[in-house]
């Protein structure tokens, strides 16, 4: 193995190019969450056997852990059921492209907003800028002091800072697609 190989930080492109989380990847290895852990911040150096185990859990072969590009590629497509619901009470559904957002700079949403559903009395706030386009259906929005009914292929774009609240009042689910910089929910 050359002497600059990280094994530490393939583990972790590897494990995030497969968008496991250090617990899913212990879990499946039949290793602890720290050992895991450990390697990925090269505090250990686990032995071709223990690395060998660690593997099994993506399943990867040592030889195609060794020989994959030095720097992991992003995940680029998502399949419609990899989104993760990162939100879904209330008639509304948030499916969020991506795990892991902490390096990345955009968030983006598939939301669906059954009839009546809304976002609450109590306006929301956050450190961003968030738009979207609906798709289908009809989606309330109010932002501040400005209110406007949207409907297939209208847009929004706006400060979130700013007071802002999502409603469907229509009698069909709405749909939207949205992205938010950087993300916060």
């Amino acid at each position: 193995m050359e002497a600059d190989f990280d094994v530490g930080q393939r583990l972790r492109g590897v494990r995030e190019m497969h968008s496991l989380s250090q617990r899913e990847l212990a879990k499946r290895a039949g290793v602890t969450n720290g050992t895991i852990s450990l390697i990925e911040q090269n505090r250990v150096s686990p032995s071709i056997g223990s690395l060998r185990k660690v593997l099994q859990g993506i399943p990867m072969a040592l030889s195609d852990f060794f020989a994959l590009d030095a720097v992991p590629r992003q995940k680029v497509f998502f399949a419609a059921e990899e989104l993760l619901e990162i939100a879904g009470a209330g008639g509304i559904s948030y499916q969020q492209v991506g795990r892991d957002l902490g390096e990345r700079a955009l968030q983006i949403l598939h939301e669906r907003y059954a009839p009546r559903s809304d976002t609450g009395k109590t306006l929301l706030r956050h450190e961003s800028e968030e738009g979207g386009v609906v798709i289908r259906g009809q989606l309330e929005i109010t932002v501040g002091d400005q209110r406007r009914l949207l409907g297939p292929g209208d847009a929004y774009y706006f400060d979130s800072r700013l007071p802002h609240r999502f409603r469907n009042p229509g009698d069909e689910e709405c749909e939207v697609v949205s992205a938010c910089t950087p993300p916060s929910f």
